[in-house]
C-alpha cells in the first residue's frame, strides 16, 4: 500500500489519539466497518477525496518565478462521514464536526484551508443521524530549511519530499555527517626505536602530523652537525622528511633520511608520540 492511499488509517489513529476526542469512534471509509444496530456512539469516517502535491515558485525580485527545488506544497481534500444516534439529535451532529476541525486547526502544524458540511440525513440502515462534510488541508514543507521532519500530525515530509530527501547526490550521508562533527583524530604512541613503523587508521586521513611530545621540533646535532626532527607532516597531496601515508595506513620512520645535514626522529625508542589526523 502506498503512503498516500494509507493517509486515512493515518488520519484515523491520529484523531483517535487526541484526548479531546476520546469519545468519538474513528473509522475509515474504505474498507467499509461493519456499525451496530441501531448506532449507540458516535462514529466519524474518515475518506480521501484527493492529494495534490505541486512544486512552489518564487519571484526572484526582477518578475521571473524560480522554481524552488527543495519547497513543495500539499493540498488533501479529506470527506468526513459522521454518525450520531438519533437520541443524541442533530445539533450532535454539527458539534462533532467543529470538534474534528478545531483538532485539526489547533492540535497539528498544518493549514485548515477551507471545511464545510451538507444538511443532516437519516441513515435508516443504522438508525442514525449523517452529516456528511469535508476538509482542505494545506501543508508547505522546505527539507533544507528544518530538521523537523514530520509535523505533529499525520502528513510528514518523508511523503511529500522523499525523493528529494533520499536524493545521495545533494544529500551528506550518516558518515559524512559523523566526519564533519568529528574532524579530527589525536591518538599517541611510544617510539620502539625501529627505523620504520606502520600505524593503521580506521578512516583515510587527508593530512597527518606527528610530533614528540615534550620536544621541541627540531634539535641540532653538533657532534652529526645536522639538525634531528622530532615532528613532521604528510598529506594526501605530499609528505614531508620521515613521514607518508597511503590509505587508511600511516608510515613514520626514525634514524633513516634521504638529505645529510637533516634526520627524522618519529619512532625514536622511549619517545611519546602525538598523532593528529584530519577525516
Amino acid at each position: 500500500m502506498s503512503s498516500i492511499s494509507a493517509l486515512p488509517a493515518d488520519i484515523v489513529r491520529w484523531l483517535s489519539a487526541q484526548s479531546d476526542l476520546s469519545d468519538i469512534t474513528f473509522l475509515t471509509e474504505f474498507p467499509a466497518i461493519k456499525k451496530a444496530v441501531p448506532l449507540r456512539k458516535v462514529i466519524v469516517a474518515v475518506g480521501l477525496h484527493d492529494v495534490t502535491l505541486t512544486d512552489q515558485f518564487r519571484d526572484d525580485g526582477n518578475g521571473v518565478l524560480v522554481r524552488q527545488e527543495y519547497c513543495r506544497s500539499a493540498a488533501m481534500n479529506v470527506h468526513l462521514a459522521i454518525h450520531v444516534p438519533f437520541s443524541r439529535g442533530g445539533h450532535t451532529c454539527h458539534e462533532v464536526f467543529s470538534d474534528v476541525i478545531d483538532a485539526l486547526n489547533f492540535a497539528s502544524d498544518l493549514h485548515i484551508e477551507e471545511s464545510g458540511c451538507e444538511a443532516v440525513t437519516e441513515d435508516r440502515d443504522t438508525d442514525a443521524l449523517v452529516l456528511k462534510g469535508y476538509v482542505r488541508i494545506t501543508a508547505d514543507f522546505c527539507p533544507a530549511a528544518s530538521s523537523n521532519l514530520n509535523f505533529q500530525s499525520f502528513f510528514d515530509k518523508e511523503l511529500l519530499c522523499g525523493t528529494h530527501i533520499r536524493d545521495a547526490s545533494i544529500h551528506a550521508s550518516a558518515e559524512e555527517k559523523y566526519l564533519w562533527e568529528h574532524p579530527l583524530y589525536v591518538m599517541r604512541y611510544i617510539g620502539n626505536g625501529t627505523s620504520s613503523r606502520l600505524i593503521t587508521l580506521d578512516f583515510e586521513p587527508s593530512w597527518v602530523m606527528v610530533f614528540a611530545v615534550g620536544c621541541p621540533p627540531f634539535r641540532y646535532d653538533s657532534t652529526q652537525q645536522r639538525i634531528d626532527a622530532y615532528t613532521s607532516f604528510a598529506s594526501k597531496y605530499g609528505s614531508a622528511e620521515g613521514i607518508a601515508i597511503s590509505g587508511r595506513n600511516v608510515t613514520v620512520t626514525s634514524g633513516q633520511t634521504n638529505y645529510a645535514d637533516a634526520m627524522p626522529y618519529l619512532n625514536r625508542a622511549g619517545y611519546t608520540y602525538c598523532l593528529a589526523a584530519a577525516k
